[in-house]
């Protein structure tokens, strides 16, 4: 009796289970990203989240379409909700807001100061060395609560979480303010900074692995889709299996910090 209960469940389930499936545009690979949001995603196709949309498209053998919408509050509900695109490249896993594929890296936050300075030799956040310093925080952000704590937000400089990146760059700000002595260090998303850094050879980026303390530092990166698109979240899950080297030599040719899934230490190449 019991498994025909189940059975009329996932019979009756199933007609709309197809209907949300049926949303999947199966002639393009639709992506929705910010069109501002170097280094991971900008219109001209320069960030590394582009490159694996590029990647993505080639393997499915059709063409990619972008829906662009800055990615700030409703960015979700206005457009993967809509039915505008069919995937978001970068999700953290867990977020509520998608169904989440199997991620496919792991990134942490990280610290970063001017390679001449004092703090240089500094990676994890307790180092006494940080007391005194002013450093450039993320309002928000995991690391603001590990500020908080050690006592180190009084001469913190915020800087904005969400923002329209057309017309803001707290990332480059953040930077900028480094080098400028404005601040003594900066603590920022791995992926965001380590390519920006790549460019400012004054400065050094250490990623902050030895945090024990909550919250953690590091997060594993998904693909956000609709909810209930279970057959296309384990195609693309099978993608990023199979693709996985192709994927990571992306990232590292970028400047992500990659590290293992449980984020204690660099993931080797």
């Amino acid at each position: 009796m019991r498994g025909l209960l189940v059975a009329a469940l996932v019979a009756a389930a199933a007609p709309a289970a197809a209907q949300v499936a049926d949303l999947v545009d199966r002639t393009a690979f639709r992506v929705c990203a910010d069109p501002a949001n170097l280094p991971l995603s900008a219109e001209d196709g320069s960030g590394f989240e582009n490159r694996i949309a590029d990647l993505f498209a080639a393997k499915l053998e059709v063409p990619l379409h972008y829906t662009w919408f800055p990615q700030v509050m409703g960015f979700v509900r206005k457009t993967l909700s809509a039915g505008k695109c069919d995937v978001v490249i970068g999700f953290a896993q867990g977020d509520e807001l998608v169904l989440n594929t199997n991620h496919y890296y792991t990134s942490t936050h990280v610290l970063v100061v001017r390679a001449d300075s004092d703090l240089a030799g500094v990676d994890h956040l307790s180092d006494p060395a940080l007391q005194g310093h002013r450093l450039g925080v993320v309002a928000g952000a995991p690391p603001a609560t590990h500020v908080a704590r050690l006592g180190l937000m009084k001469l913190a400089k915020p800087y904005d979480l969400m923002t329209d990146r057309r017309v803001e760059d707290p990332a480059g700000a953040m930077l900028r303010d480094v080098e400028a002595g404005v601040t003594d260090g900066a603590l920022m998303w791995g992926p965001i900074a380590g390519p920006l850094v790549k460019a400012h050879p004054d400065l050094k980026l250490i990623p902050l692995l030895k945090e024990t303390q909550p919250p953690r530092l590091f997060f594993r990166i998904t693909m956000g889709v609709r909810a209930g698109e279970d057959v296309w979240k384990r195609e693309l899950n099978s993608m990023i299996r199979r693709n996985q080297a192709e994927i990571d030599a992306i990232l590292r040719d970028a400047g992500v910090p990659l590290v293992d899934d449980y984020g204690t230490a660099l993931k080797a190449p």
